[in-house]
């Protein structure tokens, strides 16, 4: 037999010895197992301990400059300090150089341009290599560009209006595709701020409108992508303020210089107003819907949903200022504003159809038109009085359709245009002047306190959808239509008062002020005692409640008008309608209260 065999046979013998050995152990361990009795079902599995707070001694307490160093390490807030040191000493060298006249003030300006830009550069560097120093290279470039071309131009006026606005957006463009391409919220930021604020600040207060405008027209649209990256609603909120500042000095210069009849000044830019504000209107409207869509069912920002009515009450209310300055057709640009209107409510169609869940962006654009329409309708029509109507008649078609989509914010929406309706046709028709008097604004009154109280009637029909978030927050029994109700009485008293006011005619005139005054008195108070007649019939809190707010009214206006300055007969006549008020609303209220414990009882043996 050969070595090699012989060395196998061992091999295979030594492995078969320690394959015994194994099964010797395996057996002991068994046996053993099956010997130990079993733990009781209480103790089979431990029941973990709940993890106890920590209990720090007074050695063992953390140290407030130890957490502030981690915090300053981890941040890097000391190299970020001393690079902006540093980056501030070369820039103040360069400063330096021009100011003592080394260099001239033109090829100074463009050093420093030049080395603004070459730290831009330098921040994209940093960024690819995912350095913490990245942001401040980036935010000292754009600070150091905006400050030097706002001071170039202004100051040694070596650079051009032209170049210096291009400059600024073409900062503003790098600091975005810098944002967009290492998905960084600090450059995109900076540049958008940077341009915007030296934007405004060249030339201020008489700046190249038309120019600026460009400017910051780009200021909003960065600002919208800015916020792609991260929710910044304080960076856009900051470039839509600039914006409509700087657009409102220059509609309030023009309608201080067009009436004059007055050469305008170039940077003014007439023919160039309305439309650059058609544009910036546009411009927000397509940004809040963009945003909307964005962010998908998301909820939306507080920036996107003021945006629209913000836009529609700056627009519209600076267009038709500078319109009628220049004696312009103010009855076109209603008709354009109620076409605005018209999108702005197809555009609530839309959101609504769109299949998002919560139909974000609904209420946005209802709230939106309801504005508009609320402004452009009386200059398109050249009658406030009539207008009225027709808002609320919209309004009660929202509420209609709010149901059909159970979207509470539209239901609220629907109560503020009516509501708004009732206070300006109040507004228009108090005082004794001819306008309060017209016989002609009683069809409007009438109708809208016809629309009202059935709005009213119509919320008690149908509550308020369940899933809104509006109303299970802030007004979970749709306490607030109480409002309409009010509305529609205050707006049926004026229609009364007018047709009072008309027969006044027939009576002497040294009685007619008495008279009148008195009149008035008697209509409310007659209108409270059939508010708590009809609350007591139906057993409504609410309008209870509303007939004795209805008698303070009466008796505010009984004891404090009329007692002091009406005499004779009419005063009589007012306080008698009061006391007969208070009266037969005392009874009411007091069978009201005997009955109730009456009704508990009932109900509880019932039950």
């Amino acid at each position: 037999m050969s070595t090699e065999d012989h060395t196998l046979e061992d091999r295979e013998k030594e492995l078969a010895n320690r394959i015994q050995m194994l099964e010797k152990q395996l057996d002991r361990l068994s046996s053993r197992i099956s010997d130990e009795p079993a733990p009781p079902a209480a103790e089979a599995v431990p029941k973990p301990e709940p993890p106890r707070a920590k209990v720090y001694s007074e050695e063992d307490m953390p140290e407030l400059s130890e957490e502030v160093l981690g915090w300053a390490t981890r941040n890097a807030v000391l190299p970020r300090l001393a690079t902006v040191c540093f980056l501030m000493v070369i820039a103040l060298i360069l400063r330096t150089i021009t100011d003592s006249g080394l260099v001239g003030k033109l090829p100074g300006s463009g050093i420093g341009m030049g080395y603004a830009a070459a730290l831009m550069i330098f921040a994209w560097y940093k960024y690819a290599k995912e350095s913490p120093l990245a942001p401040v290279f980036a935010a000292c470039g754009v600070v150091l560009m905006s400050s030097i071309v706002v001071e170039t131009h202004a100051h040694f006026k070596s650079l051009p209006l032209v170049p210096a606005y291009l400059t600024l957006m073409a900062t503003g463009f790098a600091m975005a595709f810098m944002s967009r391409r290492f998905n960084a919220f600090v450059p995109i930021s900076v540049g958008v701020l940077g341009m915007c604020f030296a934007g405004a600040a060249i030339d201020y207060p008489h700046p190249f409108f038309p120019y600026l405008s460009l400017v910051l027209f780009t200021a909003n649209v960065l600002g919208y992508f800015a916020a792609q990256l991260k929710r910044c609603s304080w960076l856009r909120w900051s470039v839509l303020i600039v914006t409509m500042l700087m657009i409102l000095m220059w509609g309030i210069r023009l309608a201080l210089l067009l009436p004059k009849g007055e050469a305008i000044p170039p940077e003014l830019a007439a023919t160039w107003f309305l439309p650059v504000l058609a544009l910036f209107f546009l411009c927000f409207i397509v940004l809040s819907l963009f945003g909307i869509i964005s962010g998908g069912d998301r909820k939306i920002s507080r920036f996107d949903f003021s945006l629209p009515t913000l836009n529609v009450l700056w627009a519209f209310t600076l267009a038709n200022h500078v319109a009628g300055a220049a004696h312009m057709n103010v009855k076109l640009l209603g008709v354009i504003g109620l076409l605005g209107a018209v999108v702005l409510l197809c555009m609530t169609f839309w959101c609504a159809r769109r299949g998002v869940e919560g139909a974000p962006g609904t209420n946005t654009f209802a709230f939106a038109g309801g504005t508009l329409l609320a402004l452009a309708l009386p200059a398109a029509t050249g009658a406030f009085a009539i207008s009225l109507p027709v808002i609320s008649l919209v309004a009660i078609t929202m509420a209609i359709i709010s149901r059909v989509w159970e979207n509470g914010g539209l239901r609220a929406t629907s109560y503020l245009m009516n509501i708004y309706a009732c206070v300006a046709l109040a507004l228009m028709l108090r005082g004794d002047g001819s306008g309060a008097t017209d016989p002609l604004n009683m069809l409007p009154a009438g109708l809208l306190a016809f629309i009202s109280i059935y709005h009213y009637q119509w919320c008690r029909w149908w509550p308020a959808p369940e899933k809104s978030a509006l109303f299970d927050t802030f007004d979970r029994n749709d306490r607030s239509a109480a409002l309409l109700l009010l509305g529609g009485l205050a707006s049926g008293f004026f229609m009364v008062r007018i047709g009072l006011s008309q027969a006044m005619q027939y009576i002497p005139q040294q009685m007619q002020r008495d008279t009148f005054s008195s009149g008035q008195s008697v209509l409310i108070n007659v209108a409270a005692i059939v508010l708590i007649v009809i609350a007591y019939l139906r057993r409504d809190k609410e309008l209870r409640n509303v007939a004795v707010l209805v008698t303070v009214v009466g008796a505010v206006k009984v004891f404090l008008y009329d007692l002091l300055g009406v005499h004779g007969l009419p005063l009589v006549f007012s306080i008698f309608s009061f006391g007969t008020a208070a009266a037969i609303e005392s009874i009411a209220l007091s069978k009201w209260q005997k009955q109730t414990p009456k009704a508990d009882k009932e109900v509880e043996e019932e039950v």
